[in-house]
């Protein structure tokens, strides 16, 4: 009688229990997911460490070239063509913008991330960048031609967190560039610095402006003759 009361509840508690169980798991994941903020990630997510660790020491980053100068009206209009290159092939573009700005003088305006040796697993420097926008010395830099939209994944890096999921990578691009506020979450973070970078050049037709990034974030114009 005792052993046929035991095995009755053992029954009861796999048909109810187990099932109750399962989903209390189920909600407890699906709050924990929610509430997850970017130091979550950066903390505890080894798939995001290992993806920054993978990060390549990158030289060309794209380039502008002048397709047309004209004056109109006693000011000079210059029209680009802005290229993003892939980081495994400098000759195949990911990105291709066409724009007309007043003048000459154009600048070109990229965020920068730089991870410190301590979360890096392999204990060297990487970083990651955003195009932001293009713009000319007569305008403000916010009414200037968007490239990339911070938030969302940049076209260059759309296979770096391929290991984790759409919610994690969305919390990731969209938070990342913000902690440039938060002095204390980057030291804890080991990321060393978040920061705008924008370079500028008086631009030629016949040129070509090479875009390079050092290791350690900055970016500069290498100028080469138009084949």
């Amino acid at each position: 009688m005792e052993a046929t009361l035991k095995i009755g509840k053992l029954l009861n508690f796999i048909i109810i229990g187990v099932p109750t169980l399962i989903v209390l798991g189920f909600v407890a994941l699906v709050v924990f997911w929610g509430t997850m903020t970017i130091s979550d990630l950066l903390t505890e997510n080894k798939h995001l460490r290992q993806a920054i660790t993978n990060l390549t020491q990158e030289d060309q980053i794209g380039y502008a070239k002048v397709i047309s100068q004209e004056t109109k009206d006693g000011r000079l209009f210059t029209t680009i063509r802005f290229v993003e290159t892939a980081r495994d092939n400098k000759l195949k573009k990911i990105l291709e913008k066409d724009c007309t700005i007043e003048g000459d003088i154009i600048h070109f305006d990229a965020l920068i991330v730089k991870f410190g040796d301590k979360i890096v697993m392999d204990g060297r420097e990487k970083s990651l960048y955003l195009w932001r926008r293009i713009y000319g010395e007569k305008m403000a830099p916010d009414a200037g031609l968007p490239i990339e939209q911070p938030g969302v994944e940049p076209k260059r890096y759309d296979d770096l967190l391929k290991k984790l999921g759409q919610r994690q990578k969305k919390l990731f691009w969209s938070n990342i560039w913000e902690l440039a506020n938060d002095p204390d979450k980057l030291k804890e973070h080991d990321i060393s610095a978040v920061y705008g970078n924008v370079v500028y050049s008086q631009l030629r037709k016949g040129l070509i402006y090479v875009f390079k990034i050092t290791p350690t974030g900055q970016v500069y114009p290498e100028v080469v003759p138009e084949i």
